[in-house]
Formats: C-alpha cells, sequence, structure tokens
C-alpha cells in the first residue's frame, strides 16, 4: 500500500478549517489514504475535549479520514514533545506512513526543520545560550525563543517559529521524525485562517477555540463546520453530553489535591522544584479553578503547564506513568474507519504482524502480558469514565469496553 497520509488532530471539533487541511494535504502529496492520530477525552493544553472521542471520530470519518487511531491519553495531555514524540511513534510503527502534514502559521518546512536540527543536536553556542536564559528566571518555552532568536539572528522568520503554537508542535514533529530516523516525509499547510486561541469568525473558517465559545453561546455554529459536524453537536448538546471546559471537574480537582501529601503532588508528572509546596498552599486558599491557576502559575511555570498538572491530578498521573510512555511502542487503539480504513488495517497487520492493533479493550487487557501498556490502557479507561462524569444526563463508565469501533459505510 503506498500513498498513505497521516495527520496528528485533536479535532475538538472538526471544523472548516480541517477540510482545507485535509485537501490541501491530499494535493500536495496526491495520497490515495489517510490515517488520523487522534487525541481522546482530555487536550493537550490541560483541558477537556469538548465532545467525545466517538463523535470527534465519527465526525472525521464523515470529512474523508479513512482510519482514526486514538492517541493514548499519557501523550494527548502531555507536554508538545511528548504528544508529538508518541504521535510519531504509532506513524512509524504502522510501517505503511508516507507522509506527515501538520498545520503551521508559518506555512514552511525549511525554517521548522532548521529550528528542530537545533533543537535536537543542542550546538554548544545554542545550549550555553539557553542555560543563561533558564537560570535568569524565564519558562523553558520562553527561554527557549530567545535562546533561538539568538542563536539565529534577527531573521524574522526564526523569531516567529517558537512564538505561535502550531509552528511549535510542527518542530516537536520534525524533531520526532529525525530522533526515530523516520522515513516519513514531512509537509506543512499554512493556517490562512485565525490563530489557535482567536475567537474571531472569518469567511466561514474559525480557530476550534472559537467555535467551542460559540457553542457553549448558544450561537449558530452552521458557517464554520461541515454539516455532519453541525448535526453531531446539536445532538450531543440536545442529549446534554457536552463538557465544556476542565472547570467541570473543579471540585473534584481541589479535592484531590487537599486530600493528596506533599509528596504525592511531588511524583505528579510536570511538578519540580517545590512547586509541589505552592501547589498545595493554593488548593486550601480556594475552592474556584481559575483563582487556584493564578495562584500557582509564574513567569517560570506557565498557565498552560498548570493547567496539565492539574490534569494530572485528577487522573492521578505520575512521573512515572511519562516515563513509561517515553519508553515503550504503543498500541494501535482503532477508534473507526471506512471501507478504505479496513484496507489499511489489513495492511499494517500484514506489513508488521507483531503490532498490538486493539479493536477490543477487553480482548487487549486479557491477552496483553506488557505491564506498561497494560497500565497505560488503564490511564485511557480511566481518563473516560472521568470524562462522562461530566455529562449532565446518562454518564456511564466503562464506556471503553462497551463502546463499538465506529465503521462508516461511505
Amino acid at each position: 500500500m503506498s500513498g498513505v497520509l497521516g495527520i496528528v488532530s485533536e479535532y475538538n471539533p472538526f471544523h472548516n478549517g480541517h477540510i482545507l487541511h485535509l485537501k490541501k494535504s491530499l494535493e500536495m502529496t496526491k495520497a490515495d489514504f489517510t490515517i488520523a492520530i487522534m487525541s481522546g477525552n482530555f487536550t493537550q493544553r490541560g483541558d477537556t475535549s469538548l465532545i467525545d472521542k466517538w463523535a470527534k471520530t465519527e465526525m472525521a470519518l464523515k470529512q474523508g479520514i479513512d482510519l482514526v487511531i486514538e492517541l493514548p491519553t499519557l501523550y494527548a495531555i502531555s507536554s508538545a514533545e511528548n504528544f508529538a514524540d508518541g504521535a510519531v511513534k504509532i506513524l512509524n510503527s504502522l510501517g505503511i506512513i508516507d507522509y506527515i502534514s501538520f498545520g503551521s502559521e508559518i506555512g514552511e518546512i525549511k525554517p521548522l526543520d532548521d529550528v528542530a536540527t537545533v533543537l535536537s543536536k543542542e550546538p554548544k553556542d545554542f545550549s550555553e545560550i539557553l542555560k543563561r536564559q533558564l537560570r535568569s528566571g524565564l519558562s523553558y518555552p520562553k527561554a527557549r525563543e530567545i535562546a533561538i532568536q539568538m542563536y539565529f539572528g534577527t531573521s524574522p522568520i526564526y523569531t516567529e517559529a517558537l512564538q505561535k503554537p502550531n509552528n511549535i508542535l510542527g518542530i516537536e514533529y520534525l524533531k520526532a521524525l529525525k530522533r526515530s530516523k523516520s522515513n516519513i516525509t514531512p509537509i506543512t499547510i499554512k493556517r490562512n485562517y485565525n490563530n489557535y486561541n482567536s475567537n474571531d469568525v472569518k469567511s466561514g473558517v474559525a480557530s476550534a477555540t472559537a467555535i467551542r465559545t460559540m457553542i457553549m453561546q448558544k450561537k449558530n455554529i452552521h458557517t464554520v463546520v461541515p454539516y455532519e459536524t453541525y448535526e453531531i453537536v446539536e445532538r450531543l448538546t440536545e442529549e446534554e453530553k457536552i463538557v465544556p471546559s476542565l472547570k467541570v471537574f473543579e471540585k473534584e480537582i481541589i479535592y484531590n489535591l487537599r486530600k493528596m501529601t506533599i509528596t504525592e503532588i511531588a511524583n505528579l508528572a510536570d511538578v519540580t522544584e517545590g512547586l509541589e509546596n505552592k501547589i498545595k498552599q493554593a488548593s486550601n486558599m480556594t475552592n474556584n479553578l481559575e483563582e487556584l491557576i493564578q495562584k500557582i502559575k509564574s513567569k517560570r511555570y506557565t498557565e498552560t503547564r498548570i493547567r496539565r498538572i492539574l490534569l494530572y491530578s485528577l487522573l492521578n498521573i505520575t512521573k512515572k506513568d511519562m516515563t513509561i510512555s517515553k519508553k515503550v511502542m504503543p498500541y494501535i487503539r482503532v477508534l473507526g474507519f471506512n471501507k478504505h480504513g479496513k484496507r489499511i488495517i489489513s495492511a499494517i497487520a500484514e506489513n508488521n504482524p507483531k503490532i498490538k492493533i486493539v479493536v477490543s479493550v477487553k480482548k487487549f487487557l486479557d491477552t496483553n502480558r506488557d505491564m506498561n501498556l497494560q497500565s497505560m490502557m488503564m490511564k485511557d479507561i480511566l481518563a473516560t469514565n472521568i470524562y462522562t462524569l461530566g455529562f449532565k444526563n446518562n454518564p456511564l463508565g466503562n464506556l471503553d469496553y462497551t463502546h463499538k469501533v465506529l465503521e462508516i459505510r461511505n
């Protein structure tokens, strides 16, 4: 099988910008098949997905994605580096991927690849600049941004590279490809619509952030999403199965932090340098999630990092869990496919007979002997069980066992 395109996504929700990205990617690569590695019920910025992973899968399949594979929770809610590394590990393991396409504000591979090369090899001059910036008390992302600017000089294209979220994630995909010596060819599509966090709506295209805001404000989204997305969102809204943000779990998070010992907080992923003390103190001073974040964040610890740590506390994700995620080759959890996707699954199995393709979670847990993968899957199950508590109606548990893999006949 040749001409297979890989896309890493959140599809939260699938919108008109995603259609443009998919169409342009297929035009550039001439690929015949498309696989999406998609995050599940929680997101990389430390938040909930507005809609559940099966609804997102349905949206993607109805817009022409052939096969949707879940990015395990440990990657999906991790730093940009581990998020990208997990996704690229999965794409590499499939053995049939020819291209990976990602959106970027810069729209050019070369400057992103130049930065990825420096960050991967860390030449001495760059490393010394970075250390100086970190010693000044800056957060790692800001220190790295300044170090790259100083290393490359005043060229605006490199200044922009680490200032925009999609550029940053693209650089991490490129780093992961380099580390793994991957044969997958990267391409990038320029985002000609609004920034990731923008709430603006222009020419029928809006960011996922703007669309989520519109949904929560009960505004009509039919002009900025495909009709199928509109239908699914309307259905889930009517069924009261929308989970707007991490604030839904505000009390659970603060309860957990008040219950946890300082040592237990210190063992959470991403907690370093005594941050556990600040988190513990803040949790005893407020019962409001946004206030909690404001009390913890600082120049060194960004709001996004704090949000992820709070999500880790909700899902009990420790440093050990993240270490496991970096060591293992993840399983291939199939969420849905169309007729082409069915052929792709057969090609993957034929190309790599040892690969762990999961269509039944119960069967996987019953037969798998790798305890690290077992632990990773249990985090996926826990994430879904906690996520569905955010439903106002019918918040059933164990959906990972009972929800069928989606098959779309189109």
